[in-house]
């Protein structure tokens, strides 16, 4: 028997239910894919309610993380297997090479020697990094990591030995380490849904086609373009936006739920828009607005109110070339208005869907429903979206609730 909890997953649902459990007196480990802790939130420019930066809330769970001793985290790591039962769970982890040490925060002597240039998955590819960086302006833990491509190349070794005594270690290993562990909680978290699979909304066919996903980060200071929405042909502003919901969500052929953020998400960043361009149209094409509360209610109705931005009832069947350079039409059927509306925009946001992780990765030994969302069992507990989709809110109160339930089976199991 064992009265340690494992939570697989660092983002802001990982954090809470670590901290949570940690802070009632039980052992927690943290096992995180990314070679950072903060997950989606991360990469986002502001988040509800109070739209406010990641940092926010991020840095307040960064900080209980430091200064609890109970608390132990395996980033650039998987879970390879799970087994056993409630109380006594066998868990095996693969922990991946940094190449290097904790002492290595900063990398720039590293870049300026490195030679490989990879799209950047940071930023959705919207800008490029070198074979050893840092992961983004925040990350935590602060430490610069190494592509293993690189470091076996001799171009690690050029970055060696252009880095200070200390900082590169391009002799590790990956290790393999078992934890024996009580209760489980899984919180993978999400992933945007693959826009090229939607052949009919052009995305990588027109270039200045984006994902929501996309725009969060060119909204913010730290993204791609210095938190300036450009286009991504021109770099120029766009003079009118389009906004496509539903972009995969509610379509039987590709996520058949509701995700639940998109709506909001949109609203949120017609507010990034008006921020810096007050003149620029909008147009939003929808089939239910879902506005969850009284507080999300009114933020809705307040940027309705804006005389610039233009809400169409009908969900976007095609996206064709415009006939201005960059530009694309937007086509879908007013069910309102009736008829058929073409709408040409200088930039096209697809409100993409959150899918979970767990639709193309599974743990070994966890349980998953047709969707990839986790099946919670007697001692293995998914929150946040690896459990429906949520936003960040709703994924803290459910990660507050999985450490209880983690904490109950090891509470029953000892008695």
């Amino acid at each position: 028997m064992s009265d340690k909890i494992l939570v697989i997953g660092g983002g802001f649902s990982g954090l809470t239910a670590a901290c949570e459990a940690a802070e009632m007196g039980y052992e927690v480990a943290i096992v995180e894919r990314e070679d950072y802790l903060g997950g989606r939130v991360a990469q986002l420019n502001k988040y509800f309610p109070k739209l406010c930066p990641p940092t926010c809330g991020l840095e307040i769970n960064f900080k209980r993380i430091r200064t609890n001793p109970r608390i132990t985290f395996y980033t650039r790591s998987e879970v390879e297997s799970v087994s056993g039962g409630p109380g006594a769970y066998n868990v095996k982890i693969k922990v991946n090479p940094k190449y290097t040490t904790p002492q290595c925060m900063n990398c720039k002597p590293g870049e300026a020697a490195a030679t490989t240039e990879v799209p950047n998955e940071f930023n959705f590819g919207m800008d490029t990094r070198k074979g050893i960086y840092l992961p983004h302006p925040m990350a935590f833990p602060n430490q610069c990591v190494m592509d293993p491509a690189v470091a076996q190349s001799d171009e690690g070794k050029a970055i060696e030995a252009a880095m200070p005594a200390g900082h590169i270690d391009l002799g590790q290993q990956p290790e393999t380490i078992d934890l024996n562990v009580g209760a489980i909680i899984i919180a993978t978290g999400w992933d945007p849904y693959d826009a090229t699979k939607m052949d009919n909304l052009g995305f990588g066919k027109y270039e200045n086609i984006i994902t929501n996903m996309m725009m969060e980060r060119m909204a913010s200071p730290s993204g791609p373009t210095g938190g300036k929405i450009l286009r991504p042909s021109d770099k120029e502003a766009p003079k009118s936006i389009g906004f496509v919901q539903c972009a995969g969500s509610r379509d039987e052929n590709h996520l058949p739920y509701c995700s639940f953020i998109c709506c909001m998400a949109t609203l949120k960043q017609i507010t990034y828009i008006r921020e810096q361009y007050p003149d620029t149209d909008v147009y939003v094409f929808y089939i239910d607005i879902r506005a969850a509360g009284r507080k999300y209610e009114n933020f809705y109705a307040k940027v309705k109110a804006d005389e610039k931005v233009k809400f169409i009832k009908g969900k976007v069947a095609e996206v064709r070339e415009g006939s201005s350079p960059g530009s694309v039409i937007l086509v879908a059927e007013d069910t309102i208005g009736g008829g058929k509306v073409e709408q040409e925009v200088d930039l096209a946001v697809l409100a993409t869907g959150m899918q979970p992780t767990g639709a193309k990765v599974k743990i070994p030994g966890i349980q998953y429903d047709e969707d990839g969302f986790v099946v919670q069992q007697e001692g293995i507990i998914p929150c946040g979206c690896a459990k429906r989709p949520a936003d960040v809110v709703s994924s803290a109160q459910s990660a507050t609730a999985a450490a209880l339930k983690a904490v109950q089976t090891i509470v029953r199991r000892a008695g």
